[in-house]
């Protein structure tokens, strides 16, 4: 249970661009929860993204901002340079995530223990998770495989997401599907995706009417990937 309750929503955020500004403007405004996973050698680096013939801002947050722009949320591990790990050996995978959890924590103060896999595609593996398992000190770790399900799962390091923010459709049917759910074992709704999407079509809005929807639910716990997976 989450707080006492059978239900809970949490978000997941990658790349620690300057559009999750926006986004925990959003978050906050409903009382929303959202991990927010970063490469720390990355930080302050400016870029932009060519996305459906459009150039999209990839700047990411200043080392200096983190602790202040993610105050409320939590900020987890996305490695360092963000790589496939499923093509990196056993050391550079270690190297990947510890270094990048390590200077996580001196950004934000305390302990860092989870993360979201790098990269599209086949992104990580059982042997990727379980060297994360045995050589680090993350404790649980988001793919981006959608399951369109709520149920709890087994393997933490290996943890599937419900659905991406941008399958507008399907996310509106599930969230009315897990508000009127009468749930009699513990169910979470796991949204993910970039902030930098929101751009591409200007969805802002539309988030904004999800977060509406979603939020102010008695008996709904709302909180960071961390609050609701461990």
């Amino acid at each position: 249970m989450f707080n006492g309750k059978m239900k809970a929503i949490t978000f997941s955020y990658d790349d620690g661009v300057t559009q999750d500004k926006k986004l925990i403007d959003i978050l906050n405004r409903y009382g929303l929860k959202a991990t927010f996973n970063i490469n720390s050698q990355l930080l302050g680096k400016e870029n932009t993204l060519e996305i459906e013939c459009q150039n999209i801002n990839h700047t990411k947050i200043k080392r200096s901002e983190i602790k202040d722009v993610y105050e409320g949320h939590e900020v987890a591990v996305h490695t360092l340079t963000h790589p496939n790990l499923t093509k990196l050996d056993e050391s550079e995978i270690i190297r990947q995530v510890e270094e990048d959890r390590k200077n996580i924590e001196a950004l934000v103060g305390y302990n860092v223990v989870g993360m979201a896999y790098p990269c599209g595609g086949i992104n990580n593996n059982d042997y990727v998770a379980k060297v994360i398992k045995d050589n680090t000190k993350i404790r649980y770790s988001r793919t981006i495989t959608s399951t369109h399900r709520f149920d709890l799962q087994d393997n933490l390091l290996r943890f599937n997401p419900t659905v991406h923010h941008m399958k507008w459709d399907e996310m509106f049917i599930l969230a009315d599907r897990f508000i009127n759910l009468n749930a009699i074992t513990p169910q979470i709704f796991y949204i993910w995706g970039h902030s930098y999407e929101f751009d591409i079509h200007n969805t802002w809005s539309r988030f904004d009417e999800f977060c509406s929807l979603i939020s102010n639910k008695e008996e709904i716990f709302y909180g960071t990937n961390r609050e609701i997976l461990l």
